[in-house]
This record gives C-alpha cells, structure tokens and sequence, in this order.
C-alpha cells in the first residue's frame, strides 16, 4: 500500500487522481491534512479539489517529468545510491563560492555537463558552488527565480536525479554545493500550490504575491517551507542555501520565519555531522540577520553584501548613477573593508531617507558574501554587459585583488575568472503569449526610464538572449583569457597559502588611501593598489620584505614605499 497526502485545510473534497484509474476519495484529518492508501499507484499521480474536475500537481511533488501544469510523479529518495559516504561537509568561514547558472554554465545546459567542468573548478581553487535556483519552473529556460515547485528539480536540467549525481561528484571532488532557493513568491505560470491552500496574502513584492507568513494557517505555510529547506539539505545533501531576497518576506509574529529556519536546520546539521549554512539575500543592510540567536539575531551564517559589490563597483567604472549615487571614494570602500556595511543609519539618497543599522565590530566578516559581479549585478543591466566589456585587464586584476584579499567570504560569478566575453542578459521562455508579450514589455520600459531605446535592450524571450549568455569555454584557449584564469588561480592560492589574508577580524584591517590609490594591512601582509591611470609612489605602513603577487610588470618595492605602474596592485609581506 502506498499513502498520499496533501495539505488543504479549507477543502470540503479532496481525491486522488490517476491515470487510466478511478479517482479515490481522501479522507480529511483535523490538521487540515487529506489521505488515502492505495495499492501499487503506478508512477504519476494529481489531486482533484472539491468538485473540480481538472487533476492538480502535488505543492510538495517531489518529481514533474512534464512539466509544472502535468502530472506529478512518485519519487522514491532512497533509491538514490550516493558514494560521498565519506563527504563531512564544506564550512563557509574561509571558503571561495562560485555562483553559476545551471543553463548557461555549459552548451547543453544540465546538472550532468556541469559534472564535466568541475575539475575547472578544483583548479581555480574554488570550495563552494552556488547554483541559481533549478527548482521546476514552467517554460525551457530562466534565470530560475519564477520557481512554482518548491520541491522538484527542474526536469531540463536532469530532475531530481540529474541533481544528485551533480551534488555526489561536487563531493567526490571536494567541492560543495550552495543552493539557492526562493521563497518570498511563486512564479507568474503554474503555481497551483495556493489553489490547495491560503499559500500567499494580500501583501505583494516586486514579483507577486508575498508568501503568508503570518495570517489564518500559516503555520502550515511555513511548514511548506521549513519542510522543503530540510529536503534539499537532507535528501539532495547539499551543504547550504542562500534565502533569495528575505526582505520581500513580512513576517509579524514573535518568533520571525528566519529563526525557526536556523533552529531546524541547526538540528538537522547536528543529526548529519555536518556544517549547513544559510545565507541570506537583503538589502535592510540589518546585521540582526547574521547575529546570533543567542544575542537576539536570526542566526543565519550570512549575507550577501551589497554594499561591497556597490564600493567596488564605483571605484572601478565611475558610474554614479541609480544606487551607485552615495559610492564611489574611497572613504567609502574604507568604511566597508573596516565596518562590514556603508549605510549603517546613514543618509540613502537612493531610497530618500535613512538605512540600515551599525555592525558589532566583532562581527567576523566571513558572514559577509562579497562579489565584483553576479547574476543581478550582471543580468539586471540593460544588455548584461560583465566588467569586462568595460574595464581594462588591468583593473579587473585590481577589483579581484581587493575582493579576494577584503575579510569577507569572496564569491566569483560564472567565468569572471577568465573575463569571460559573453554577456549574461535577463532571458525567459514564457509559453503563455500574454505573459511573454508583458514581460517583454516591461523589461524594455523599466530601460525606457533610462534614456535606452527598445530596440536596444535584448527581448528576454527570443532564443537567442538565452544563447548569448552561454559560457564560451573556447576563450580559455586564448592567451588573454588564459591569462586572466591564471592570475585568478595564483591569487587564490596565495589567499588560502596566508593565513592572514582571510582573516575575518573586522577590528584589524587598517586602511590608508590618497587620490585613487589605497593601502590595507593585513597582518603580515600590505595589499597596495593604484587605480589611476598614471603610475605612483606610496609610502607603506612597514618595511616591505618581498613581493608576493603583482597584477603586472613594474612593481618595484623600495623599503617603505612601492611604485606602482597605472592601474595595478601587489600583494606584499612584512
């Protein structure tokens, strides 16, 4: 006998549908839960609710080989035959993360070709890869962010299957993986999960219906979503989640969604005997989030850190326009190599009024995720242009030596190590022509505000916006990207050769800087860069001994001064 159950609390009928089979009527509980057993189900299965006839997919389907509007089907976890029975996991605290698109990471597009790249990975001395979200979504291919399955992998990709050969064979080559998951809304086709329950609110977000978390039965709500966290860290051993845009998830009640997340998956990784961490998205710039429980905090591990990417970013391509309005001097980066954010209650001019909250300056910085590019960084520009179809190679070596020897947990974003050419620009595959044709236009108007011809901005829903923002691993056999990887490659292996390098004491990095030129200490070590396009002379904090990375020729080390040529920095020791 095989039993079925879902969670549908204001249901007067619930049945069991199968193909080629009778309906059988479920019996309701008073937890709001329906059941039935049957004997030998077959494999596909659907719901039918009160008297309607159309057969819905399971909210907890844990497989849907047709897609997220067909039939789900019964996926049996523990046939699965893992062999990282050895694997104790990947800690976030001194680890480099990679952010990576499972569609565009390689020409087909699925968790199985990713397999073959990962020894690129090892190499580049990466420790943790963070694929965007690859639960089911309705259409070919997207960023990942319109998920309605919260528990099905999508099926382009591989399915549940194709995701936990990919996580075996990460493990297998010490590599773990991040997933990121989205939770504050459903994606605009095939969200049937609210027809079964009082799933979202009255609130919305940018992208829709914000998820009820604290209304009439939302404690089953967020069970829903507790329940689909443990799976993805249980039952597809991954080693961690990063929680997409947490601030777009209101939550009035005394103990926030957050917290009771972090108690579970703090059981959980106890049970396991293995690190789990949760990283947060949030632009409140509110440390509560990484604070510990204990001194009243959510507990998550991280978050990522906007302000990071926003100092550098400014620096490095002078644009001042949007949220990059308060950036862009160096006092700035100072304030966020020394205080973790920029805005700490301080004046946005961006939002018109006041943000964010002070860091405990003994809040380590590893809980801090810090990036030059990701895929909103990226994608969400007008054409998806990466730094490097702007930036010199000589300041893209400078923005990687500033964020990989910074005291936070540095994240890379799919082929920025070699300078990838290609860009990454916002594609979708709608198969509703009314959904298609809305998006199409909002994307153009939202760069229309912008002084962007629609002409101009890439239509998310032709082919070949998808096409284009494929990796091109041929560029590795050019000199000019190669070079670029094994500058990458060398500098992360001098960050993980020095101890002092990922220090994440935010209370010792001392910084000094003048017109476009700054110095940070680093215990024993001096990271000098010059952002000018001419050469200087700096005065160091010390006695330099040697030079133990330069981003080009002329680096000359005089004592207590360097001379370095326009647009270069070194990495010198004590």
């Amino acid at each position: 006998m095989t039993e079925f159950t879902v969670w549908a609390p204001e249901a007067k009928r619930v049945r069991l549908h199968l193909p080629g089979a009778a309906d059988h009527e479920m019996r309701a509980g008073r937890d709001g839960w329906w059941r039935v057993e049957v004997p030998e189900p077959g494999t596909d299965y659907a719901f039918l609710l009160d008297d309607d006839d159309q057969p819905l997919p399971d909210p907890r389907s844990a497989w849907q080989p047709s897609g997220v509007h067909g039939p789900s089907r019964v996926y049996d976890h523990a046939a699965f035959r893992w062999t990282d029975g050895s694997w104790t996991g990947r800690q976030l605290p001194g680890s480099i993360l990679y952010e990576l698109h499972v569609g565009t990471f390689t020409p087909e597009g699925t968790f199985d070709a990713a397999i073959g790249k990962l020894d690129h990975l090892v190499e580049l001395g990466v420790d943790l890869i963070e694929l965007l979200p690859v639960n089911a979504f309705n259409g070919e291919h997207n960023w990942g962010y319109d998920g309605v399955c919260w528990y099905a992998p999508h099926e382009p990709y591989g399915g549940p299957d194709g995701l936990k050969r990919f996580v075996d064979a990460a493990h297998a080559k010490g590599l773990g993986v991040i997933l990121d998951v989205v939770y504050n809304h459903f994606g605009p086709s095939g969200a049937y999960a609210p027809k079964f329950a009082p799933y979202v609110g009255e609130r919305h977000t940018p992208w829709g219906q914000a998820i009820n978390l604290d209304g009439p039965h939302s404690d089953g709500v967020r069970r829903f979503i507790i329940d689909s966290i443990l799976m993805w860290l249980r039952d597809y051993h991954v080693d961690g989640l990063r929680l997409d845009a947490v601030h777009a998830m209101p939550d009035t009640r005394a103990v926030h969604l957050l917290e009771e997340i972090t108690v579970e998956v703090e059981s959980l990784s106890t049970h396991l005997g293995r690190p789990l961490s949760l990283i947060a998205e949030s632009d409140l710039n509110d440390p509560r989030l990484i604070t510990p429980r204990e001194a009243g905090g959510h507990g998550l591990h991280a978050q990522w850190n906007d302000d990071a990417h926003h100092a550098l970013h400014t620096l490095l391509t002078g644009e001042r326009q949007g949220y990059y309005g308060d950036f862009g001097t160096m006092e700035c980066l100072v304030e966020v190599l020394t205080g973790g954010f920029f805005h700490t209650g301080t004046w946005s001019s961006f939002r018109s009024r006041q943000h964010g909250r002070p860091v405990d300056p003994r809040t380590p910085g590893h809980r801090f995720v810090a990036y030059l590019q990701n895929h909103d960084q990226i994608g969400n520009r007008a054409v998806g242009d990466r730094l490097s179809a702007s930036l010199s190679p000589g300041l893209l070596r400078v923005g990687a030596v500033l964020l990989l020897t910074a005291p936070f947990t540095p994240m890379l974003f799919m082929g920025e190590e070699w300078a990838a050419a290609t860009p990454w620009q916002y594609f979708t595959s709608h198969p509703e022509p009314e959904l298609a044709a809305a998006v199409v236009t909002g994307r153009r108007s939202e760069f229309a505000a912008h002084g962007w011809p629609p002409g101009d901005v890439p239509d998310p829903q032709d082919r070949q916006t998808f096409l284009r923002s494929r990796l091109d691993w041929a560029e590795l056999d050019k000199p000019e990207h190669r070079e670029m990887y094994d500058f990458y490659r060398r500098l992360i292996a001098l960050r993980k050769s020095r101890p002092e390098l990922s220090d994440p004491h935010l209370f010792a990095v001392e910084v000094r800087h003048g017109d476009q030129f700054l110095v940070m200490r680093r215990g024993g070590c001096l990271v000098a860069a010059n952002l000018a396009g001419k050469p200087q002379r700096v005065t160091l904090p010390g006695v330099a001994r040697r030079v133990l990375l330069a981003t080009g020729n002329g680096v000359t080390v005089m004592r207590d001064r360097i001379e370095l040529p326009a647009e270069t920095a070194a990495i010198v020791a004590l």
